[in-house]
């Protein structure tokens, strides 16, 4: 019997791996474009080939993004109303139990962690961030990217507030990635030094059980 059990599919792994190439080309292209003054931004600027340059790649990689997004979601939602796929990332009550019940573990006032299906409330948290915070900027980029034709047909006011919402939003993806996910799949004790789960589809048994109990239980169950 194998030792792994394959986790995620190919399509999961592609989008993975789009996400992770577009969300670095729109941090590499939006952050010097906030802070142009700045030596390391006049640096990127320069040597990616100008300003008019950074900011073509920078629209391409957001519109490339939203498209993910739109496609992303609509296979997912086939998916479940075609019944070849369960609705396992949907937040529900106990995730948020989880959420406590995990904090209370980690201050020494239960003796065992809560027990996770498939995905845990911080993956599912995690996901719809990134969801709703895509909505954000996928939005606020295209009134950023039209803002004459909107102003003839919305308040003039809205483009400002979206260049704050874009600008700010993006900052908070970048913290997040940064603090959240990267300790996550880097420096926790249970993926150190790298989570490679989502690269090559695979996770050991072990870990499975370790890390998401009642999905073990209900492929092999109780042992």
């Amino acid at each position: 019997m194998s030792d792994y059990v394959t986790r995620f599919s190919v399509w999961a792994r592609v989008q993975h791996a789009a996400v992770i190439v577009l969300f670095a080309v729109l941090l590499l292209t939006g952050m010097p474009q906030k802070w142009p003054y700045i030596e390391a931004s006049r640096w990127v600027i320069e040597h990616l080939g100008g300003i008019f340059a950074v900011r073509w790649l920078h629209r391409a990689a957001g519109i490339a993004f939203s498209g993910l997004l739109v496609v992303h979601l609509a296979v997912a939602i086939w998916g479940v109303v075609s019944r070849r796929a369960r609705p396992s990332m949907l937040l529900s009550v106990r995730d948020f139990r989880d959420a406590v019940d995990f904090l209370r573990y980690c201050l020494g006032w239960a003796e065992a962690p809560p027990r996770f299906g498939r995905f845990d409330y911080r993956q599912k948290f995690e996901y719809w961030g990134l969801v709703f915070g895509g909505f954000v900027m996928a939005l606020t980029g295209f009134i950023l990217y039209f803002p004459i034709a909107l102003s003839r047909v919305l308040p003039a006011e809205l483009i400002p507030a979206a260049k704050v919402m874009h600008s700010y939003e993006a900052l908070l993806a970048f913290l997040i990635i940064l603090v959240w996910h990267l300790f996550a799949v880097l420096l926790s004790p249970e993926a150190f030094p790298m989570d490679t789960t989502i690269f090559t589809g695979k996770i050991r048994k072990e870990r499975l059980r370790h890390e998401h109990a009642l999905e073990y239980e209900e492929l092999f169950g109780r042992e």
